[in-house]
């Protein structure tokens, strides 16, 4: 019988750092999932914000530590909580705060991980019972301002990065790092309750907690950066929350447009990149990939905030626009001529650049590339948009479909050149190589 030749110590190193470097990429991708149910947890234990997301750090600092060692663990997310929660112990042992609070903390870190998880999920004292959507009503206390309520719920929600907030904001990494110092301080200063709140309080947060479930979702429908266009956890997570507030306000027509938007867009997630991850873009997408069972939904809870309300707002609008193409069969039977005249109505109430550059395209679509380009340079020369990587973007598929070529691999190439994500600065630069063959 053969025996196996000793490991020297040079392999035994690299299996190590092998070891190592795939317990830390785990780990990454698990904080990336877990950290925002984390914080929102030990947030409604320990009544402070910035403590919880010390506790969390703690307990992933712990993580890296052990788990390229003993290996990830089967329940990573229960694992991290326990991890966190004997920490807290710690923290109230150092500073001899409530003995009740130290002996229920103390019976959960002690009870096996799936008991400790089921603890964590019973320990639900209000009417909507989820952790993440009080973080969400806590961080758009009208206390703070609306940018800084974004940003903070963006931040502890979503789990998004300072720098994925600023390019969601169009605004530097500085000022977003600064509006979310502020808000923890401004939070723990007035000493705000960890809750969601009661009638007028509760409506009165609600279109700043409509924004931020939004915006996470848009973060999951398309990336600012990264390896990946989709993120689907977040898509995931947005739909939950939103469907939560809808049965928590039923008769709040924008709760049930911003469902109705969600869902439809939702249902295009399997046709929106290839089977190697590339983008494919709405009038390239197989549509019969659609997922109709969200379609469905969504046309309903569209019906419905139709019917809650006789003036549609923002939210309805937009979804009214998504079941526009959701209802079309092909590309090309897309009612552009209706979807244009959405956009004028949602340029009525929210008349931002970037619902103007969305007007602009369908425009271009339903009266011909030349108008949409007029557009999209009024928008050019405004400047609002001079950081957004989807003006030049637009502008360069105009110029394409123009047939001017030359500029439009110039405007692709500049796109690209302002892009965050990976796998859409690669789309945008095939299509810079497109145009160029053409000029050739």
């Amino acid at each position: 019988m053969l025996s196996s030749a000793p490991m020297s110590a040079e392999t035994s190193t690299a299996t190590t750092k092998a070891g190592t470097a795939q317990a830390n990429r785990v780990l990454e991708a698990v904080w990336r999932i877990e950290s925002p149910k984390l914080i929102a947890a030990l947030t409604r234990i320990v009544r402070d914000i910035s403590l919880a997301e010390e506790l969390a750090q703690d307990a992933m600092m712990v993580a890296l530590k052990h788990w390229p060692e003993s290996g990830v663990p089967s329940n990573p997310g229960a694992w991290l909580m326990a991890t966190a929660k004997r920490r807290a112990i710690d923290y109230f042992r150092r500073n001899k705060m409530m003995a009740r609070k130290l002996d229920v903390l103390k019976y959960d870190a002690e009870t096996d991980q799936e008991t400790a998880q089921a603890d964590i999920d019973a320990m639900l004292d209000d009417d909507v019972g989820d952790d993440l959507l009080r973080m969400i009503f806590t961080a758009c206390h009208p206390i703070l301002s609306m940018e800084a309520r974004t940003a903070l719920a963006l931040k502890l929600v979503a789990g998004l990065t300072t720098g994925e907030i600023a390019r969601a904001f169009l605004v530097p990494e500085p000022t977003v790092a600064q509006r979310l110092v502020r808000a923890k301080r401004t939070i723990a200063e007035a000493n705000i309750p960890y809750e969601v709140p009661l009638g007028e309080e509760r409506a009165e947060r609600l279109a700043s907690v409509l924004a931020v479930i939004y915006l996470i979702f848009n973060e999951g429908y398309s990336a600012t950066s990264g390896e990946d266009w989709l993120r689907p956890a977040l898509m995931d997570e947005a739909l939950r929350l939103g469907r939560i507030l809808a049965n928590l306000a039923p008769g709040e027509a924008e709760v049930n447009g911003l469902v109705a938007l969600m869902e439809i867009q939702a249902s295009r997630q399997h046709a929106r990149v290839d089977k190697d991850g590339t983008p494919v873009l709405l009038l390239d997408q197989d549509r019969s990939r659609w997922d109709q069972l969200l379609i469905r939904r969504g046309l309903n809870a569209l019906d419905k905030a139709e019917g809650l309300s006789p003036e549609r707002g923002p939210y309805t609008l937009q979804a009214a626009i998504a079941a526009c193409h959701a209802r079309a069969r092909t590309a090309e039977a897309t009612d552009w001529a209706r979807i244009a005249s959405l956009y004028d109505e949602l340029m009525e109430l929210s008349p931002t650049p970037v619902v103007a550059l969305n007007r602009a395209v369908a425009i271009g679509m339903a009266e011909g590339p030349a108008a949409g380009l007029a557009l999209v340079d009024e928008l050019t020369a405004e400047g609002a948009l001079k950081a957004y990587h989807l003006l030049p973007s637009v502008r360069a598929e105009f110029l394409s479909r123009l047939e001017r070529f030359g500029e439009a691999e110039a405007e692709y190439r500049r796109a690209a050149s302002m892009a965050q994500n990976a796998r859409e600065r690669d789309l945008l630069l095939d299509r810079a190589e497109a145009s160029a063959a053409r000029v050739r």
